[in-house]
């Protein structure tokens, strides 16, 4: 892919022909054209407010919950980095950069007392694409804590938007693609620090217990359905340790895909395709994807 055109000027690191398998957690798919790691949040506005706008650009987080499809990432692909990962208490609150992973705010929130929090244990991903996917767990989830978050736009302008502008729903939220999230507070609850440490222990042990944590894998595939799980619509099907590739559905939770080692992109969503028509077929139900896939095929 041809570079996209960015401004020069920059206190960042912008890379062309950047690999993004590494930095996901699949580890498959292409390159993006342009990877862009601002130095701090002043730097991404500039750079935003600069790029020609029909650019388009893709905000990246831990890579968790993505498929990068094996031609890559056109325009600009947006990974924030240390300086968007700081995290603080501040009085009931915590105060996150987008870039935190979601187990730091967790235990900032446990070492100040709050409770509430604790199923960010859980979530493997950054604040930053919690916010944007309204990610949740164990019953909890981001539009249930959130107080505000402030989001930089596509054209270099930041806002900072209440809990209810963020236009939550289950598993997604109502920011534009484009736009990339670079802060949030998030409410906890007065609770005693061991209770919180106990619980937080709890979800680790579960999570160990019941996901393939150790495999190539990119988190719940599929959101649940109104009033059923995915895995059990899964199960039901017959996919369990289904293969296309290199890729398979998982033996331990199958709503968790797995890269035994060789899959591409295409196998990996190719596979999440064949279950969807699977589930169909046996129960009537359309599985939503709750994974992202972005990129050329």
């Amino acid at each position: 892919m041809t570079p996209a055109r960015v401004p020069p000027a920059v206190a960042g690191r912008v890379t062309a022909n950047a690999p993004l398998a590494p930095l996901v957690w699949f580890k498959t798919g292409g390159p993006a054209e342009t990877l862009f790691e601002p130095a701090d949040l002043d730097d991404l506005c500039a750079y935003l407010a600069a790029l020609p706008g029909d650019v388009p650009v893709l905000p990246l987080g831990l890579g968790s919950n993505l498929i990068v499809r094996d031609g890559g990432v056109p325009g600009v692909t947006v990974r924030l980095g240390k300086a968007f990962a700081d995290v603080r208490a501040d009085g009931e609150t915590i105060v996150a950069g987008a870039g935190a992973p979601g187990i730091a705010v967790a235990a900032a929130a446990r070492d100040a007392g709050l409770g509430g929090l604790e199923f960010l244990r859980g979530i493997p991903g950054t604040v930053g694409g919690a916010v944007r996917m309204n990610a949740g767990a164990y019953g909890r989830d981001i539009a249930g804590c959130l107080v505000e978050a402030t989001v930089v736009r596509r054209n270099g302008t930041r806002v900072t938007l209440r809990a209810r502008e963020v236009g939550f729903d289950y598993r997604r939220s109502g920011l534009p693609v484009d736009a990339i999230v670079v802060s949030a507070r998030i409410r906890g609850m007065v609770t005693d620090r061991r209770a919180v440490a106990h619980e937080m222990d709890r979800i680790a042990a579960e999570r160990e217990a019941s996901q393939p944590l150790r495999q190539r894998t990119g988190g719940s595939t599929f959101a649940n359905p109104p009033g059923d799980k995915a895995w059990r619509l899964i199960d039901a099907a017959g996919c369990r340790g289904l293969r296309r590739g290199g890729a398979q559905v998982s033996e331990k939770h199958t709503n968790f895909l797995i890269n035994t080692g060789d899959a591409t992109s295409a196998d990996i969503e190719g596979l999440g395709e064949e279950v969807r028509a699977r589930v169909k077929a046996h129960s009537g139900i359309d599985l939503r994807w709750e994974i992202v896939r972005v990129g050329r095929a």
